[in-house]
């Protein structure tokens, strides 16, 4: 038997007036999807823990089957696994976005503008975050360019005791109540600040704005954390696993749990990924002997963030189109056992521009129990209407491999 996981980070949504009180998923063509539905099982599962952030963090680390009440130790020492970054135990890490702020002053009333500055690309990205290391570090701190907007600092005998807000949480919003607080509060600020002073009139931000492009004109420090531990993935459920993402999060997420990362040429991260390569990369690996593929698109997360509704029900369909569609049709040639599950990590609302803890619609589907059902589809309100709910998250994989 073959599992195959398709998860459309963000994909979830609430009813849009725009749309005539449906969301995207109702709205979005996806008759591959919908093919599943007809011969499968929907439902709805709670991917995050009561009390805890609905991070794309948290969701995976349950949809992928490990427990964040009990694995979780924060986002960024994931991030720095994939990015090969190897954590002392008293190091602390702290996400690292570049940011677009508005050029008010002082630097406490700045709007954040985009927390990503146009998915910035990694060649600009990695020059600006060694200029801002060769400023800014000392004995105790120092940074790490990643991908794109995505970056690291490391503390060492830092603290977690922080609270530190999500730039994608406050878009467009005044940065004032957003400030650090906690534990190394002003230094973390003065971090902030001084970055803006070196990073605003770098000659990469001159080029930028001449291009029309958001400036990459500050860093914003959050997801603190320290070193992960999660048991093996094959261990846990007997199967030899590949991930296939473009975000370091994931990549994190599968080297902690002993899962391949493969790299698949031009995928971003945001709506131009690419969806044919990572769905081919799957089938590659399922062919080469794997048993477990997890394929993560961000792109509709990323919509999300951005307001971009009708981007957001495009990369629904993409990956309708360009993943689920191929997926099954290269699994039917090989005339082998398989299962496809399909779901988002977490909701990410447009109206609202950021994650939220409402369960999540799953689709599972079988080639060798396939059911005949009565609404042959896939979203939010039929997966509610369902009889099918489970309550913790980490147990959805049980449940997909058990079955």
């Amino acid at each position: 038997m073959k599992y195959i996981v398709i998860l459309g980070d963000g994909m979830a949504d609430r009813p849009i007036e725009k749309l005539g009180n449906k969301t995207p998923l109702e709205v979005a063509n996806k008759p591959n999807i919908e093919k599943l539905a007809k011969k499968g099982e929907v439902g709805l599962v709670s991917t995050i823990p009561q009390n805890m952030n609905p991070g794309s963090d948290t969701a995976n680390l349950s949809v992928i089957g490990y427990d964040p009440l009990k694995y979780y130790t924060g986002r960024s020492p994931l991030e720095g696994v994939s990015m090969g970054v190897s954590l002392k135990e008293k190091d602390v890490s702290f996400r690292t976005n570049l940011v677009t702020l508005s050029e008010e002053e002082p630097y406490r009333n700045k709007i954040i503008l985009d927390h990503g500055a146009n998915d910035i690309s990694t060649e600009e990205s990695e020059v600006l975050i060694k200029y801002i290391d060769e400023e800014l570090r000392d004995e105790l701190i120092k940074f790490y360019s990643g991908i794109s907007y995505r970056h690291l600092l490391v503390w060492h005998e830092g603290s977690t005791d922080v609270k530190l807000t999500p730039p994608h949480d406050i878009r467009d919003k005044c940065i004032s109540e957003y400030l650090p607080q906690g534990d190394n509060s002003e230094k973390i600020l003065s971090l902030m600040e001084k970055s803006y002073e070196l990073l605003n009139n770098h000659p990469i931000n001159r080029e930028r704005k001449k291009k029309g492009l958001n400036k990459a004109n500050s860093i914003w420090i959050w997801g603190e954390g320290t070193k992960p531990m999660l048991p093996s993935f094959k261990e846990k459920y007997g199967l030899d696993g590949v991930m296939i993402s473009a975000v370091d999060l994931l990549k994190g997420i599968a080297i902690c749990g002993g899962l391949k990362v493969r790299e698949v040429e031009g995928a971003t991260g945001n709506l131009h990924t690419n969806y044919e390569g990572k769905a081919k990369a799957a089938i590659e690996e399922l062919k080469e002997g794997k048993n477990f593929v997890y394929i993560h698109v961000e792109a509709p997360d990323e919509c999300s963030h951005c307001g971009e509704l009708e981007n957001k029900i495009k990369a629904i369909e993409l990956i309708d189109e360009k993943i689920v569609k191929v997926v099954k049709e290269k699994m039917d040639e090989l005339n082998e056992s398989y299962k496809i599950m399909i779901l988002p990590d977490h909701p990410t609302p447009i109206s609202i521009r950021t994650h939220t803890s409402d369960p999540v619609p799953y689709l599972i589907y079988s080639s060798d129990k396939q059911r005949e059902n009565d609404c042959n589809t896939y979203n939010e309100l039929y997966a509610k209407e369902s009889s099918n709910y489970i309550d913790s998250g980490y147990k959805l994989m049980d449940y997909f491999i058990g079955q």
